[in-house]
């Protein structure tokens, strides 16, 4: 996790936990004006629009007093979903037995992306079965992952 991953977790993660929410990730896409960052609640009862719009308000005084980020960026509060995405090795470990596509930041085995089924982890790596092949690959060599929904 980058160090302003990281400053964002830290600055963050009390607002939506004193709210009584989850901390589920964050995603910061840097695109000049058009920067994002989407943050992603959890709860048990799941979550409404009104849940977003309460942490989108708490959160965004927290980044103006803080501002952690320069220029303008767009602020977006959200439930993770269905096809949720997967930041830490808990929630890759608890969805073990799921489908899951996973992005690398560097080819690994001559290829940057795996679908295939969440086999939990081991140490700080995750384990993907793709064909019957398992694969161990680093949490910090992930560049995205999410779970694909089975219906």
């Amino acid at each position: 996790m980058s160090a302003k991953m990281k400053l964002l977790n830290e600055l963050i993660e009390p607002a939506v936990t004193a709210l009584g929410y989850q901390l589920w990730g964050i995603d910061y896409l840097s695109q000049g004006k058009h920067s994002v960052l989407r943050v992603y609640i959890d709860a048990e009862q799941g979550i409404t629009v009104d849940d977003c719009a309460k942490v989108s308000h708490q959160v965004s005084g927290v980044l103006d007093v803080e501002d952690p980020i320069s220029g303008q960026f767009n602020l977006e509060v959200s439930s993770p979903g269905m096809d949720r995405p997967l930041f830490t090795l808990e929630q890759f470990a608890a969805y073990a037995g799921q489908q899951a596509d996973i992005k690398l930041r560097i080819a690994f085995d001559g290829r940057r992306r795996f679908k295939g089924r969440l086999n939990g982890v081991e140490g700080d790596d995750v384990l993907l079965v793709v064909e019957e092949e398992e694969y161990l690959l680093p949490i910090d060599s992930i560049d995205k992952a999410h779970v694909i929904p089975q219906f």
